[in-house]
């Protein structure tokens, strides 16, 4: 635990709270003194994760679909209304599939976009008016893959590409406001979400296949502490595992090339395998993604 970080007296919003990197960022803040808000769709992962961040700090949860504006501008609302202030927001639910392009299901496709990109915006558009009213700090959480997409992974690519240069242009924005905005950049990190891709075997010897050490998947406290001090410092970027800042530097055509031609190799072996099992390939990877597959159409506080 870090003993650096001190926010007691904030206000801190987390989206994707019930699980993973939002329900572990979660409890560091608490941990760190801040109330906490904790926004997933989840019910009761939601209440086990907030009854765990009470015992060191005020918490409460809030059932939404980021993609619903309306209903995350009622949860800005009662947010502000519950905790007086609200100075910092993590943008950090998100969703994932796996597998070819050309295999994948148009909806579930979509629906990867919708969540990630969408729901960041709409998070956004609905806690803006309390971070302008506190010149507070919102986190988007990106991923290395709006660095260097990859194969077999083409709706997260997307969405994460676009929820950086959307942070990012928010952030020029709005900081004559003072208000700050970071992006979280992050490997494969050991989450439900990365357990559930690697449920496919194919998925997995794709990425066993990446060099070092863009193969493994990195412990999640090292991960959620560095975004716990991003916070605290109102960072611009965050990096979730170390090596990813030197990706930052990199020219950025440069890295989708090299990607490229490492892959045709690897797709060419793998195409038969995919092709095999592409009917086993079909909604959001992990529990949090069969959660939003099955989600309510009308969530509840």
């Amino acid at each position: 635990m870090s003993a650096t970080v001190d926010l007691t007296g904030k206000t801190a919003v987390v989206t994707g709270a019930a699980r993973g990197i939002g329900a572990a960022l979660a409890l560091r803040l608490a941990q760190s003194g801040a109330r906490v808000a904790l926004v997933g769709l989840e019910p009761m992962e939601l209440a086990a994760r907030t009854a765990t961040c009470q015992g060191h700090s005020e918490a409460r949860a809030w059932t939404a679909d980021v993609t619903d504006l309306a209903r995350m501008r009622t949860v800005a609302d009662e947010v502000v209304a519950h905790f007086g202030r609200v100075d910092i927001v993590v943008a950090n639910a998100g969703i994932a599939i796996g597998g070819p392009f050309a295999q994948s299901d148009p909806a579930s496709f979509d629906r990867v976009i919708t969540v990630n990109l969408l729901g960041s915006i709409a998070t956004a558009r609905a806690f803006l008016p309390a971070l302008i009213d506190s010149r507070g700090y919102l986190l988007q959480v990106a991923s290395m893959a709006a660095m260097a997409p990859a194969p077999l992974m083409a709706a997260y690519c997307t969405s994460k590409s676009g929820v950086e240069a959307f942070a990012h242009t928010l952030g020029s924005e709005v900081a004559h406001q003072g208000v700050g905005v970071g992006v979280a950049y992050l490997s494969w990190t050991d989450t439900d979400m990365v357990r559930g891709a690697d449920e496919d075997e194919t998925l997995r010897k794709m990425r066993a296949s990446l060099p070092w050490p863009a193969n493994r998947t990195a412990p999640l406290a090292p991960a959620v502490e560095r975004l716990l001090a991003g916070v605290a410092r109102r960072a611009p970027h965050v990096y979730g595992q170390a090596w990813i800042r030197v990706f930052q530097w990199l020219p950025r055509a440069t890295i989708p090339t090299v990607v490229a031609r490492v892959a045709a190799r690897q797709m060419r072996a793998l195409a038969p395998a995919l092709e095999a099992t592409a009917d086993q390939r079909g909604g959001p990877v992990g529990p949090g993604g069969r959660a939003d597959a099955a989600r309510s159409s009308s969530p509840t506080t």
